[in-house]
């Protein structure tokens, strides 16, 4: 199901030409839908953040652009 997501994403393809081996392409659409409501990619966002952070794989710098 990620994967089917991840390569929508990545390709820009519509939904309805997602490749069958992902599955029905509704079904994917309606999970990511779902997972977006519920706050499920918030939750796995910041579970990945955090465990990046803690590996010392971040670098916390902020620019700011005041133009």
């Amino acid at each position: 199901m990620i994967d089917a997501i991840a390569f929508k994403y990545r390709t820009g393809t519509p939904w309805m030409d997602l490749p069958e081996h992902f599955g029905s392409w509704k079904g994917v659409h309606n999970r990511l839908r779902k997972w977006a409501a519920d706050g499920t990619w918030e939750k796995v966002f910041t579970a990945l953040l955090a465990r990046a952070d803690a590996e010392g794989d971040l670098d916390w710098v902020v620019a700011v652009d005041s133009t």
